[in-house]
């Protein structure tokens, strides 16, 4: 009998030690034009957020001759670390980069020079990444305008600028492999992410184009190669004059988060086979004054940590 109760007390401990701890998702985001830095809200269903920290900066941009910190897309990569990349300027060459293991504490910024070897580039906005298993090394993208290299649509977007996508890989954050052309499909392109379902790439982007009629909405291209060879953008699957895509499955559904810039709030769609989309915009709670940035999961007990040290939210 004794020995039972044994066998029973240890199945019971090392069923509590499997046990895994319940997620949560946080949304990184900006507020104004990104001076301030690092903002981060939370939410238990993915339609109801609450600003941490009240709602005030968790990091301070130091990088880039304009300090700014847009468009932060921050995730889990395979060293245990949050990764965080922003745009640290409107017309600069280069883009930030800083980590941290609790969100709280972040490693010195990093001023990464993406673009420093096109002499002509007018910028390098919204960057993003994105955590290959297989390769164990991280993608890098971001879109850039270069005068004269894509003169079809030289024309048609706001102040000239006719951006594509491009992006660099790293496996440390040190060494960076040689910039590259990421996505044209010969239109004026921006905020690309990418998500990863039974084996395809779905980069969700922002289609820029202004003339002759503005598009500004979100589309999808597929790929069975996370670097490359991804497939004619789709038809809109958003409202026109959206920006910043980020998502995330939730309850057998997909949900596209936006930023609906000219209607100053965030917008969202969802879709159960990433095909038919529904807009569930009026169903979405974000604190005031949130752009656009990136949704990603954590561990319960990160979220407590940064709730117990910072102000009550």
């Amino acid at each position: 009998m004794k020995n039972q109760l044994l066998l029973l007390s240890i199945l019971i401990m090392a069923l509590g030690c499997t046990k895994q701890e319940t997620e949560v998702y946080l949304f990184s985001f900006f507020q104004g034009n990104g001076e301030d830095g690092l903002h981060l809200a939370t939410s238990t269903d993915g339609l109801n957020w609450t600003a941490l920290n009240n709602n005030e900066s968790f990091l301070s941009p130091e990088v880039g001759n304009d300090k700014l910190m847009r468009d932060p897309c921050i995730i889990k990569g395979g060293d245990d670390k949050y990764h965080m990349v922003w745009t640290v300027s409107w017309n600069e060459k280069g883009i930030g980069y800083a980590n941290s293991t609790d969100l709280i504490n972040w490693s010195e910024q990093q001023y990464i020079p993406v673009m420093e070897h096109e002499s002509s580039a007018r910028n390098c906005w919204a960057p993003e990444i994105f955590y290959d298993e297989n390769s164990k090394q991280y993608l890098i993208n971001w879109a850039t305008t270069i005068p004269g290299r894509f003169p079809e649509t030289e024309t048609l977007g706001d102040d000239k600028y006719n951006h594509r996508m491009y992006y660099t890989t790293t496996k440390d954050f040190v060494d960076f492999s040689d910039t590259k052309l990421f996505y044209d499909d010969g239109f004026n392109v921006i905020d690309a992410t990418i998500l990863k379902n039974e084996g395809t790439y779905y980069m969700f982007l922002k289609d820029e184009t202004l003339l002759p009629k503005a598009e500004k909405n979100i589309r999808i291209a597929t790929s069975t190669n996370l670097f490359g060879n991804y497939s004619p953008a789709s038809k809109p699957i958003s409202a026109d004059w959206v920006e910043g895509p980020t998502s995330i499955k939730i309850n057998n559904e997909w949900l596209v988060y936006f930023d609906q810039y000219t209607r100053h709030k965030m917008g969202a769609i969802k879709s159960s086979d990433l095909e038919n989309w529904t807009d569930i915009s009026d169903t979405i709670n974000f604190p005031e004054g949130t752009r656009h940035g990136t949704i990603f999961k954590v561990k319960e007990s990160v979220l407590k940590n940064i709730r117990s040290q910072t102000m009550t939210d």
